[in-house]
């Protein structure tokens, strides 16, 4: 990612910007950042699915999360 460096403001915009940020939880940076995803029509890629789940850490094998029920259940399931 890059940086951007905004010199000679005007301390009355900082303030607005800081208020604004505020207002909507966010730092002041995270308020830039969207000020100007907004305004340039930025949209950040959202991952596929697929691409979402090829991101998950591999927590063990499908037997480690075997549901184990005793019979007199799996007999009657809707009972």
């Amino acid at each position: 990612m890059a940086n951007l460096v905004v010199r000679n403001l005007d301390q009355r915009l900082v303030d607005a910007l800081k208020q604004r940020a505020a207002r909507r939880g966010r730092s002041a940076e995270a308020e830039h950042r969207a000020i100007l995803e907004e305004v340039l029509g930025f949209t950040p890629k959202k991952k596929s699915f697929a691409e979402a789940l090829a991101a998950m850490p591999n927590v063990g094998q499908d037997e480690d999360f075997a549901r184990i029920e005793p019979a007199h259940e799996a007999d009657n399931v809707f009972g």
